[in-house]
């Protein structure tokens, strides 16, 4: 004869399972990966108009070029 999970016959079983399912807690959810890339923070800063127009002379990747003159001038490189 297969086994199969008895269903609650009696009240007080009923009650039992009722207050069982009521107070297990359920799995925590896992953790979601970090969206935003490390490292890399949007700021806003305020530079003369003629160092940026020097920076975006060069065309695309004048953001990089200015976070490299920065981590030169901080001694990070």
């Amino acid at each position: 004869m297969a086994y199969s999970p008895r269903r609650p016959t009696s009240g007080k079983e009923r009650a039992e399972a009722l207050f069982k399912a009521a107070t297990t807690k359920p799995e925590a959810p896992k953790a979601k990966a970090n969206i935003i890339p490390t490292g890399k923070e949007l700021v806003s800063i305020r530079i003369d108009r003629d160092v940026l127009a020097h920076f975006q002379d060069d065309g695309p990747g004048w953001q990089e070029r200015i976070n490299a003159a920065l981590r030169a001038a901080a001694g990070l490189e």
